[in-house]
């Protein structure tokens, strides 16, 4: 060997790596959990990610997401099904109405529910699916 290589020790790992992430900080909590809430515009998927992402690392972060996921997970399979009945002739302009309105509701109440948590308050949706515990 020469003087640059080294021998491979048994617990090689890169210096300074960490084997899991660090906590969330209360305003870092606060800022995904009501990134979460705001993600209702997109459906369902921003919570999830959220979620997935966060739950580990921040309690209030892994309540709200969870929370969010819950209200619109029915609400975005519901809005694919309207969507999807838009192509029907003679009635179909009625699915696209009620997919509108689905959706400005989701994000009306996205936006109500991410203010309460950037303000550090817990937010329950008035009409939710606890489906995720």
């Amino acid at each position: 060997m020469t003087s640059r290589q080294t021998k491979p020790s048994e617990n090689s790992r890169f210096e300074g790596s960490q084997t899991s992430a660090l906590p969330l900080t209360p305003s870092e909590d606060r800022q995904w959990a009501t990134m979460a809430h705001f993600g209702a515009i997109l459906g369902c998927v921003p919570s999830a990610i959220v979620f997935a992402v966060f739950r580990d690392r921040g309690p209030f972060t892994a309540q709200e997401s969870k929370e969010a996921f819950n209200f619109t997970f029915p609400l975005t399979i519901l809005a694919i099904v309207f969507n999807v009945l838009m192509i029907l002739p003679v009635i179909g302009w009625l699915f696209a109405v009620l997919a509108v309105a689905l959706w400005v509701y989701m994000t009306v109440s996205g936006a109500l529910a991410a203010i309460q948590a950037n303000k550090g308050r817990p937010y329950r949706y008035r009409f939710n699916l606890r489906l995720m515990k």
